[in-house]
């Protein structure tokens, strides 16, 4: 099933248990996707890697919008941003946590044979293409420069 399916179905759901913050949240989605179907050069609908980030971006966005808010004292606002964020992370796959992020980094580090902080983006581009919406790629780099000052 797409994402503007699995939207379209959970708007309806939204509607009848009267839900108004997720069906906000959802509607941004339902937006965002009918707008990526229809922008210049698209086929007319999404693939899954497209919608992944679509919905990495409708999260930045809002995580960005609840920062000015919070430093603008407007925790009203900012609540409504963090509160449409949580809505949309369940549309994402399952992230893996630090921990096993890190064992996987080393392999990689290992299997590109790379022991300097110089070949930091070799690494970063290998990690952020296999873990491409199970990890925040500001994470990814955060453990890279841990592992690779080690070395």
């Amino acid at each position: 099933m797409s994402l503007k399916e699995r939207i379209d179905i959970d708007i309806k759901e939204a509607m009848k248990a009267r839900e108004k913050e997720r069906l906000e949240a959802l509607r941004a989605v339902k937006a965002a996707v009918l707008l990526g179907e229809t922008e210049k050069g698209s086929t007319g609908h999404l693939n899954e890697d497209q919608e992944l980030k679509l919905l990495q971006r409708l999260i930045k966005q809002r995580k960005e919008s609840a920062g000015i808010y919070i430093a603008q004292n407007r925790q009203d606002l900012a609540d409504v941003e963090l509160n449409q964020m949580k809505y949309i992370e369940m549309y994402l796959p399952q992230m893996i946590d630090e921990n096993t992020l890190i064992v996987e980094i080393q392999k990689i580090i290992s299997e590109l044979n790379i022991s300097d902080p110089k070949d930091f983006g070799r690494v970063m581009g290998a990690a952020s293409r296999k873990f491409a919406g199970k990890a925040d790629n500001s994470m990814i780099a955060d453990v890279i420069r841990k592992l690779l000052d080690k070395n």
